[in-house]
């Protein structure tokens, strides 16, 4: 029987959240020692398609457990939430939070506590997306740039755009590599290794993000 951790950040939480990468691994090993560690970096929790959770999910057997910091981990949608239950049911497996939230077990009271959990998870992503709809509708009265800044720039303090040199080499490897015939997961590869950031700072790099980059490039 194995514990098979999941954790996930999505790209706004890795600036806003206390429960980061390091916070959520540090959480379950506090309850339990995971043999098996998967991650989502930079995924929305409203979002079925995510790769490690997907990995994840296959490998569990019968009696393992999956194991999150919280439950807003799995998903931020109680039928998300509830679908992931269920194929980790059909392998045999359950789904433990080391934070507790009613999945200790499967009585009455610790069901309606998941379900009320994975509601307030809901609740959450939904007031972030008000609050950032509103943020941008006041930028924009204001006639303050707005939106997400292109990668190989920077905003300066009036809102101009200004060239990100350490971007800009990014982009031109990327066109490079690409044009070489290399596999997004092969740049994805040399970009860590010359100790190149994404936009966001991440160290890793994903191949999704490679190929967005290498059709802007």
């Amino acid at each position: 029987m194995a514990t098979i951790a999941y954790m996930r950040v999505s790209t706004d939480e890795q600036a806003t959240s206390g429960l980061g990468l390091e916070a959520q691994l540090a959480a379950i090993r506090a309850v339990a020692a995971p043999d098996a560690v998967f991650t989502d970096d930079g995924y929305s929790g409203a979002k079925p398609d995510r790769p490690a959770l997907q990995a994840a999910l296959h490998t569990l057997k019968k009696g393992d457990t999956l194991m999150v910091a919280k439950r807003d981990r799995l998903a931020r949608d109680p039928m998300l939430a509830g679908w992931i239950e269920k194929e980790a049911k059909k392998a045999g497996a359950r789904i433990v939070s080391a934070a507790g939230e009613g999945t200790e077990d499967d009585d009455p009271s610790s069901i309606l506590m998941r379900r009320m959990v994975d509601a307030f998870a809901e609740y959450e992503r939904l007031m972030i997306g008000a609050r950032t709809k509103a943020a941008l509708a006041a930028k924009k009265a204001r006639g303050e740039r707005y939106g997400q800044v292109p990668v190989g720039f920077n905003v300066d303090a009036a809102g101009r755009l200004t060239v990100n040199e350490d971007e800009q080499r990014a982009l031109d490897i990327i066109r490079e590599l690409r044009g070489r015939g290399w596999t997004l997961q092969a740049i994805c590869d040399e970009l860590e290794q010359r100790g190149i950031r994404t936009k966001t700072g991440k160290v890793k790099w994903q191949p999704k993000t490679v190929a967005n980059l290498a059709q802007a490039a």
